[in-house]
């Protein structure tokens, strides 16, 4: 199926146009994909992003900013999401001994043990695009960061 067919919309004004919605398809279908791997373990794609970038700066704590400037979707509400990691125990958040004001997050034992379960299915995640050779996945992957790199990368749509 192109992307024609799966929105039902057979003309496109051009193919500047087509390759966008198909941008914006493709990014809602791998978030659906991605819902389904984390909910059986009870979290959201934001909430395992930030394990993610937790875990990859363990054991040094990182600041709600700090997480946020490395998060894959920058419009998140990290103070939101990081409360609701910690209510799971997944994150524990301690004061700064620097500056009273800020608060660092670590990841616990028990966020780094469901990311290691999370990680015997990296297969499966992968396999979301899987129908893509190593070769393909190279050439998107420049071609997406081309796009951002585009001096209309500042425009609206």
């Amino acid at each position: 199926m192109g992307i024609d067919k799966d929105i039902h919309q057979a003309k496109f004004r051009n193919e500047f146009q087509k390759a966008s919605i198909n941008l914006i398809y493709t990014y809602n279908w791998l978030t659906e994909k991605s819902k389904a791997l984390f909910a059986p373990e009870d979290i959201t794609p934001q909430q395992f992003n930030i394990l993610r970038i937790l875990r990859g700066s363990y054991p040094q704590p990182l600041s709600t900013l700090q997480i946020r400037e490395r998060m894959l979707d920058k419009m998140s509400d990290t103070s939101r999401i990081v409360d609701r990691l910690i209510a799971k125990g997944l994150v524990k958040k301690v004061t700064c001994k620097a500056d009273r004001r800020l608060v660092d997050i670590t990841i616990t034992d028990k966020g780094k043990k469901l990311l290691e379960r999370l990680d015997q299915r990296q297969d499966e995640m992968d396999g979301i695009i899987g129908n893509l050779s190593a070769k393909e996945a190279t050439a998107l992957s420049e071609l997406l960061d081309k796009i951002r790199e585009g001096k209309n990368s500042n425009s609206t749509i």
